[in-house]
């Protein structure tokens, strides 16, 4: 199957964010929280996927969370305790870039965490997950599908354009060589993880538009089918003409003189 070009991704995408925007009003006025969890491979898509579906949002409902290394006093942490502050209050959208599902991947396969911790990951990620779905969160679990040689491919073009350089750290390049140990890494997650409380859904995310318009859809048709419309908004009119014609043109600005 070729590639999806950009205009016919365009239109099929635009009608899917008017939809995101009708669940977020939904959201807003039920008091419901959705917690939407992308993860992948390194160049899988997981940035482009959340960007269309945050676009159309208010950012002030809708956030985004990429969490950094964590600190030294985050490594002492219970481990899900960083992550618990992004959890989205009622009415809020919270879509994470990467998440606790770190430790079973790339801090298990680069040697960050040690397998009594991975273990003891994998014992509590469900039970964590559960409290989520008792509290009424809506929990979504997306894994963005990337074969190797895409993989090499999309490696190449970042670098190459010194506006994508940034996305490659020694981290991304230590684990070209490790592709199959990431693939056990996400097998054994996957089984232990995958849940009636918070399934994990597969992507296939080598033509990275169709990857975005499948997930979207996927995500809006797994979403209580309740539309609240919007409330009428009107632009009452001015209380006087505009100012041009009023005062007439506007004297130029003059320049800024700073105090002594």
């Amino acid at each position: 199957m070729s590639p999806l070009k950009r205009k016919a991704y365009e239109a099929l995408l635009a009608p899917m964010q008017i939809e995101l925007a009708d669940a977020a009003r939904w959201l807003k006025a039920s008091g419901r929280r959705l917690l939407v969890v992308f993860e992948g491979r390194d160049t899988a898509g997981k940035g482009g996927a959340i960007a269309a579906i945050a676009q159309p949002l208010n950012p002030r409902q809708c956030r985004i969370v990429a969490l950094p290394k964590p600190s030294d006093q985050e490594a002492g942490q219970w481990y899900f305790q960083r992550y618990v502050p992004h959890l989205p209050a009622a009415g809020e959208i919270a879509l994470f870039d990467r998440s606790w599902y770190n430790r079973a991947g790339v801090e298990r396969v680069m040697g960050f965490a040690d397998e009594a911790q991975v273990r003891a990951f994998l014992r509590q990620a469900p039970a964590f997950e559960q409290l989520l779905a008792d509290d009424g969160i809506l929990l979504f679990k997306y894994w963005l599908c990337c074969d190797q040689a895409e993989q090499e491919q999309r490696f190449a073009e970042r670098l190459e354009n010194p506006t994508k350089r940034w996305k490659l750290s020694p981290i991304d390049l230590e684990a070209r060589t490790r592709y199959a140990d990431y693939t056990r890494a996400r097998e054994e997650m996957l089984q232990a993880t995958h849940t009636a409380h918070a399934p994990w859904t597969l992507v296939d995310f080598n033509d990275q538009r169709r990857g975005r318009l499948t997930l979207i859809r996927d995500l809006l048709d797994r979403l209580p089918d309740t539309r609240v419309e919007p409330a009428p908004v009107a632009l009452p009119p001015l209380p006087g003409p505009p100012e041009r014609e009023r005062y007439g043109v506007l004297a130029p600005i003059p320049p800024y003189m700073p105090a002594d």
